[in-house]
């Protein structure tokens, strides 16, 4: 590769050398002139050591509006399941009311698309010495619906649920695997944890596959979503300590598939068990049933 290149920068340096060249001198431009110039990094990088492991983020100066649907995802996946398995996954969705508020706070005509979007798009490397340790993807702002079939699920999922007692207390919903064990890894179901940390009847805990759809974000306060900077999918071959892009703190990722989705949902129990319905997220709306 290098003598490739050698081979033809040389020619294009001696075209260079013999093309009639306008030259002028480098003058530097005042403060006043460079308070006129606007303008925003392609991409920008920056490295961080936190004592265990190096990082280095390569984040685009960018925005995304996107309306997608992926029928499979299955990442992780061995003979014993998957760490991350969910099917009909989308993001953003078709207006069914016109009369609602969507996510953004605005209302919108029937048909018309609300997408998921998602700015300064990220990718990040952990190092432990000369060895990687993990890799993660995501968003430095990020908010749309995320919507799916979640039949394994590896991660923090975040999403606040009244504990019942009628105080209107919240408290962060546990995942659980399907013998009702409290696990971040390849969970299955959701909910309140019993007595002794465990989710031990249907009162307590659903099925993940009961939660369609998802309001990526965070809660204003106010009935709308704004944006997140904690969105990320990351892969491990190690536990990593993640940092968050607003330098707030650590988001440990262990060993394996692991996704930090956060939501601006608080639920009720009775909703989690009857179930949250999923947007629509085709064109021809064939109703709750589509999926």
């Amino acid at each position: 590769m290098r003598q490739d290149a050698f081979k033809y920068a040389v020619p294009f340096t001696i075209c260079l050398g013999l093309s009639p060249l306008a030259m002028a001198e480098l003058e530097p431009i005042s403060d006043k002139e460079m308070s006129q110039v606007q303008g925003q990094a392609l991409m920008t990088v920056n490295n961080v050591d936190d004592g265990t492991h190096s990082f280095t983020r390569v984040t685009m100066g960018m925005d995304v509006k996107t309306r997608l649907n992926v029928d499979n995802a299955i990442i992780g996946g061995d003979g014993s399941g998957a760490d991350l398995d969910v099917s009909d996954l989308a993001l953003g969705h078709y207006v069914r009311d016109d009369t609602r508020v969507q996510i953004d706070g605005q209302t919108y005509n029937v048909d018309d698309i609300v997408r998921f979007q998602g700015a300064q798009p990220y990718f990040e490397l952990a190092r432990n010495g000369n060895d990687l340790a993990g890799f993660r993807m995501g968003f430095g702002e990020a908010r749309g619906t995320l919507s799916g079939n979640f039949a394994s699920f590896s991660g923090n999922l975040g999403i606040k649920l009244d504990d019942g007692t009628g105080t209107g207390t919240t408290v962060d919903a546990t995942l659980f695997d399907d013998a009702g064990v409290a696990t971040n890894h390849r969970a299955t179901q959701i909910g309140i944890p019993g007595a002794e940390g465990t989710c031990s009847s249907s009162a307590e805990c659903v099925p993940l596959t009961n939660i369609k759809s998802m309001d990526i974000g965070v809660d204003n306060g106010d009935g709308t979503v704004g944006f997140t900077n904690d969105l990320f999918l990351a892969f491990q071959q190690e536990s990593v300590d993640w940092q968050q892009v607003n330098g707030a703190g650590t988001i440990q990722g262990p060993q394996g598939v692991f996704m930090n989705l956060p939501t601006a949902m608080t639920l009720d129990m009775q909703t989690l068990q009857n179930g949250v319905q999923r947007e629509r997220t085709h064109y021809v709306d064939r109703g709750t049933g589509m999926f």
